[in-house]
């Protein structure tokens, strides 16, 4: 794997690359150690990340994705690292360019329009790079402004940078932290546009970095810190090579789900109805209880405030990372989803392959398969054990009214 990558290579070496500028620093490569200095891959190649994208049976696509490559202080990188996993990470001996370097992948889901997943396709990474701590406070009173349930909220992980006078101010943010601030800033940006107050997107964000010195790309990488931030129920799921088993990254922020019926029954009281289909919703309207849009629902509690996770990952015992939207999920299963990677050449035909399964199985909703692929890429151990259960499931769907055609 890691070889075939490597003959993407862009024929630039960089020499003692300079600091980059405060903004517009994000890239559509990413870049790794090389005898002179650096070289560059493309990330838009479909053997780096894999993408399928469908609008499926609707008439409208609201799913939307973006891939980037960050460029983060590595004072802060280094804190988030002794925060989460209690390791010391000293970035001295890398070039300044890979020091700071975070693979940044986003999936969005858009409802009741493409005003906020569109948003957020093309504002999202650069806004994740950009916020600053300074924006705290102002933000703070913003959400006070809201009334309701944000009257109540205390600034959750950004409380210690509400007060600019305070000790704790003078820290420098984590990747939590700036997480959350960049998912607030979008609100913010949005909140004179009319159409946000009606339609929203959930997201989930993998942001991948580099442990390795030398750094080589992030695919054939022995150490990476990962941090994935979401709202809603897109999902990203874990692959390990060993039997190709799962573990799920996200959970659907759900009216009914544990964590949010506890956070809204404490702040907000009863707000939780059924719909005509026998569903569960929030204020009668919302599946999704975490969102970034849905403004008028925002005094109701409707967060954008993401669920964070970390976790350090021993590349070759990784096979890759897949991030998918409901209209997938909502059919296949994460075991399922897992087992169609197995045996793939490249992350485009392993993305490819979830999506055409998922329209096998009647998703009419917009779908949205993504594949990051880690060292253990193609390396996978066991046996396929959803196989016979896939035949069966495709046998099921021949003639069923819910088994249509495929547009891919």
């Amino acid at each position: 794997m890691a070889l075939q990558l490597l003959s993407l290579l862009q024929p630039t070496r960089t020499h003692h690359l300079p600091r980059l500028s405060s903004v517009a620093r994000y890239h559509d490569y990413i870049r790794f150690s090389a005898p002179n200095g650096s070289a560059r891959i493309p990330l838009n190649s479909s053997k780096v990340i894999g993408v399928a994208n469908s609008r499926g049976e609707r008439s409208y696509q609201e799913d939307f994705y973006a891939c980037s490559a960050l460029s983060l202080d590595p004072e802060e990188l280094r804190l988030s690292l002794k925060k989460a996993h209690r390791i010391d990470w000293d970035p001295s001996s890398l070039l300044p360019v890979l020091a700071r370097q975070v693979l940044f992948v986003g999936i969005y889901d858009g409802h009741g329009g493409s005003t906020v997943s569109q948003f957020l396709r093309q504002e999202l990474h650069g806004l994740f790079e950009n916020v600053h701590k300074s924006q705290i406070p102002e933000l703070f009173e913003w959400t006070l402004e809201l009334g309701g349930y944000f009257r109540r909220w205390k600034g959750g992980v950004l409380s210690p940078w509400i007060d600019p006078d305070s000790s704790s101010a003078k820290s420098e943010l984590d990747l939590e932290a700036r997480a959350t601030l960049a998912f607030f800033e979008v609100d913010k940006a949005l909140f004179e546009e009319q159409a946000a107050r009606d339609c929203g997107a959930t997201a989930s964000v993998v942001l991948l970095q580099c442990l390795d010195d030398p750094a080589p790309p992030f695919f054939s990488a022995q150490k990476l810190a990962l941090t994935v931030a979401h709202v809603g129920d897109t999902r990203v799921l874990l692959t390990s090579t060993k039997n190709g088993d799962v573990l799920p990254l996200t959970e659907n922020h759900h009216v009914d789900a544990r964590v949010e019926a506890t956070r809204l029954r404490r702040m907000m009281g009863s707000g939780q109805s059924m719909d005509s289909f026998g569903e569960t919703r929030w204020m009668g309207a919302l599946a999704n209880t975490r969102s970034l849009g849905d403004l008028k629902y925002k005094r109701f509690g409707v967060t954008p405030e993401p669920e964070v996770r970390s976790k350090l990952l021993n590349g070759p015992e990784y096979s890759h990372i897949t991030l998918f939207s409901d209209g997938i999920s909502s059919v296949c299963s994460d075991q399922e989803i897992s087992d169609l990677v197995r045996g793939c050449p490249t992350p485009e035909y392993a993305a490819k392959r979830i999506l055409r399964y998922a329209e096998d199985m009647g998703s009419d909703d917009n779908l949205t398969a993504i594949v990051v692929p880690l060292a253990g890429w193609g390396h996978t151990t066991g046996e396929d054990r959803t196989r016979d259960l896939r035949q069966y499931r495709r046998k099921q769907m021949e003639g069923s009214e819910r088994h249509k055609p495929r547009w891919m």
